[in-house]
């Protein structure tokens, strides 16, 4: 039998672990890993929601960011300019593109205001905050792009409808709709390592995953990932009806028709799911059905929803249920029809176990003036089909007080509690006596109800199972099979049906002039349309939509390939600094590369002899290091006669430099040297890379425009991107081993030991001097060396 070691890590656990505790994590045979890159050497990755990660997500690059500098006051500037700004007439905006352009009149009235000459100006940088503003303003809305929780804005998944705690828009985005929204504008980020999600993946030699709705990008699997797509016959025959679109011409009618189809459907008692792709959408219908005095749930991305998840989702197929939420992509609950009895057995047994063994206060809550609230695992009471038995209740009592004497009274965390719970009400085997109890109540709870809800499964398929309404076509026809998907499980009955306008996002930005035509030739709004034409026009546009983002993901993944192969070069150099135990020989690289760059920039190779400047070449050379300091222009005469000589000559000196200097500190600090070599080189990898990264990414915008001079966009990236690559590398061992030539350490006193343990003090005089010929040498910064 194999055995495995399962780790779960997530970012906001990682965050506060040690370097033992991730390693240690990390080094599980199977780790379930969410927005962090400390990996293992790739073997193979088996991926869930395939097209979610594969397809979705890859449209912008994983990043791992740093926080940079304090977040600044013209954020909240620029908000008040952008909100006085008109759209058309100080600004244009791109909705198909996401991005805005100031008008003559916007840069004319910014600079006004802002009391500058020059919006682009690099001491002022202007520009940026404005352009970030307007943006908040224009495409990234409240309660369809991001939510406010506190005075946190966090980012709506525009595929799973779910909150994407923890991320943040890069660029000063996300401080310009903190500045909009008028709440506190938390530290700017900078990149400190990015790479896309298909250079990510593709790093695994084995490669595979499932999903229901992948047949549609096969083409993008194949050319990209190099993935077949096999399709799995269903189960059971797929009887569902998927009745064909109605279309109107405005927004308001759609949504009447919206409200009259769920109220038909209620009242056959028919359950009902109905599909919107915003949180604003969801709230709109919701007060339109409460007027209507229709029952229903909401599930969205506000926090009081997200809560009740699955209990919202597994009871969307009970009798007269209705239901909105918004994108179903990933709710990996099952509807059921008639309700789930196993589920509600299981939301029983919780409400009674949890607050009898869940440590009071556990979580993330923290006062010091306020006690923690009391939780409550309380669940609506019309949710359960009936009231239990006393036998079983009892039962329930007698299982509940088994766990409280093992486990100890409130003692253990929320999460243990609800681990156990979980194993507890699964199939798996036995092996101690209160999860047995525990599962022999869990399996009397679904007795009981199963009872009730296999007579409520027989009305719901003989009122026609579960309808499924969806109110928008997504810009990706997996997203809008998924929704369709929820009903006819397991060859259940069901029915879909697809409310659209013309005035929806997708077809307003996307239709062109055939959509825009029928629009003003229909004048009645509540009248649906029907024509075939124009279902030709609606796919048309989602073909258009498809297409559109898959050249984006292409383009991404062309562009980071580039990158690629300089990640690969960093990371293995990075990586040969941390698990290597003598740096010796890549020091002694780095000091040979750096004299042959010092020559080459004071004498070049094909410079004749009597035109050799040797005093400069020695004056740079001294600079550099302070143990050459014998060297003469004469001895360097009298030892070299050709160029070739002298460049042996100063690769032989750098490296004795060197060797020489690593024997003094030795001398001084057994052990010191080794640990200075791995702070120098990690420290200023980690520095200049990041610099690189903002470096490209300049590049890469600026290269955009080279299109209009008939020059490829993506091979000038490449040729600049490899030139400043070399560039980096050349500063990388000129900072590193100048940095090695002027160590100097200092002796401190006891007192001071504690304080000071871990810093790399050199000698201050030598390590501020310049050396301008073979570029700039900076003081090393430190950085994380955690890989």
């Amino acid at each position: 039998m194999l055995s495995f070691y399962v780790s779960f890590v997530n970012l906001m656990l990682t965050e506060n672990m040690t370097s033992e505790q991730r390693r240690e994590n990390y080094l599980s045979d199977i780790t379930y890993s969410i927005g962090e890159l400390v990996l293992r050497r790739s073997n193979f990755c088996i991926i869930d929601e395939v097209d979610s990660i594969l397809i979705d997500e890859a449209r912008t690059p994983l990043i791992i960011s740093g926080p940079a500098e304090k977040p600044s006051d013209r954020y909240y500037k620029a908000a008040k300019i952008a909100s006085a700004f008109e759209r058309d007439i100080h600004y244009t905006v791109d909705e198909k593109q996401k991005n805005v352009l100031l008008t003559e009149q916007g840069y004319e009235d910014s600079e006004e205001i802002l009391d500058v000459k020059d919006l682009y100006d690099p001491r002022e940088q202007w520009a940026s905050y404005i352009l970030n503003a307007i943006k908040a303003k224009e495409l990234f809305l409240k309660d369809v792009n991001y939510i406010i929780r506190g005075k946190e804005v966090l980012i709506v998944d525009e595929f799973t409808g779910r909150v994407m705690q923890g991320r943040r828009w890069s660029d000063g985005l996300h401080q310009a709709v903190e500045a909009k929204e008028g709440l506190p504008i938390q530290n700017e980020t900078v990149t400190l390592a990015s790479i896309s999600y298909q250079n990510f993946f593709l790093q695994f030699p084995k490669l595979c995953g499932m999903t229901g709705t992948a047949a549609t990008e096969s083409t993008e699997f194949r050319s990209i990932y190099k993935l077949k797509v096999t399709i799995i016959p269903t189960n059971k025959p797929m009887i569902r009806k998927d009745e064909s679109d109605v279309v109107f011409r405005a927004t308001a009618g759609k949504w009447r028709a919206v409200v009259v189809e769920i109220a038909r459907m209620n009242r056959t008692g028919r359950p009902v799911l109905v599909g919107t792709t915003s949180v604003e959408q969801s709230d709109s219908l919701s007060e339109q059905l409460h007027e209507a005095t229709i029952s229903h749930e909401v599930l969205n991305a506000k926090p009081e929803n997200v809560e009740r998840e699955a209990e919202i989702v597994a009871q969307s197929g009970r009798l007269g249920a209705v239901t909105i939420a918004t994108n179903m992509a990933g709710r990996g609950t099952d509807i059921i029809l008639g309700g789930n009895a196993e589920f509600m057995a299981r939301l029983k047994l919780r409400e009674v176990l949890m607050p009898r063994v869940v440590r009071p206060g556990d979580g993330n809550f923290v006062s010091l003036k306020k006690p923690p609230p009391m939780k409550s695992w309380k669940v609506k009471e019309s949710l359960f089909p009936c009231k239990l038995s006393r036998e079983t209740t009892g039962l329930v009592e007698e299982a509940v007080q088994v766990a409280v004497k093992s486990w100890g009274q409130r003692s253990i965390t929320e999460l243990e509690a609800e681990e156990r719970l979980s194993y507890s009400c699964e199939k798996g085997p036995v092996q101690d006596e209160v999860t047995a109890t525990l599962r022999s109540a869990f399996l009397e709870i679904v007795k009981e109800y199963k009872i009730y809800t296999e007579e409520e499964r027989s009305k719901v398929i003989l009122a026609g199972g579960l309808h499924v309404i969806g109110t928008e076509r997504h810009e990706s026809r997996r997203v809008d099979n998924q929704l369709r998907g929820r009903s006819g499980r397991q060859g259940d009955p069901g029915s879909s049906r697809f409310f659209l306008s013309l005035e929806d996002n997708i077809f307003r930005i996307f239709g062109g002039d055939r959509i825009q035509g029928l629009m003003r030739a229909f004048r009645v709004e509540d009248l649906p349309l029907e024509s075939k034409m124009l279902t030709k026009a609606l796919d048309e546009a989602q073909r258009k939509v498809e297409n559109y983002f898959f050249d984006i993901r292409k383009q991404l993944f062309e562009y980071d390939d580039v990158l690629n192969s300089q990640r690969d070069r960093i990371y293995t150099e990075r990586r040969r600094a941390l698990e290597s135990d003598d740096l010796e020989s890549l020091l002694i690289e780095y000091a040979e590369l750096t004299m042959d760059d010092i020559l080459e920039a004071n004498i070049g190779p094909d410079a004749p002899k009597e035109n050799w400047d040797l005093e400069k070449l020695i004056a740079k050379l001294q600079q550099y290091c302070y143990l050459l300091n014998e060297l003469t222009p004469q001895l360097l005469a009298d030892k070299c006669s050709t160029y070739n000589d002298l460049k042996d000559y100063l690769r032989a000196r750098g490296r004795e430099a060197y060797l020489q200097k690593k024997d003094i500190v030795e001398n001084l600090a057994p052990g010191l040297m080794k640990e200075a070599e791995r702070f120098l080189v990690l420290s200023n990898i980690d520095r200049l890379w990041k610099e690189h990264l903002q470096a490209l990414k300049f590049v890469q915008q600026a290269v955009g425009l080279r299109g209009y001079a008939q020059r490829d966009p993506l091979i000038e990236y490449k040729l600049e991107g490899y030139n400043l690559f070399l560039e980096m590398m050349a500063q990388i061992r000129r900072n590193v081993i100048y940095s090695v030539y002027q160590f100097q350490p200092v002796l401190v006193k006891d007192k001071e030991k504690q304080e000071d343990s871990g810093r790399i003090v050199a000698n201050g005089s030598n390590s501020k001097k310049n050396s301008n010929a073979v570029g700039a040498v900076e003081s090393s910064s430190s950085a994380s060396h955690q890989d």
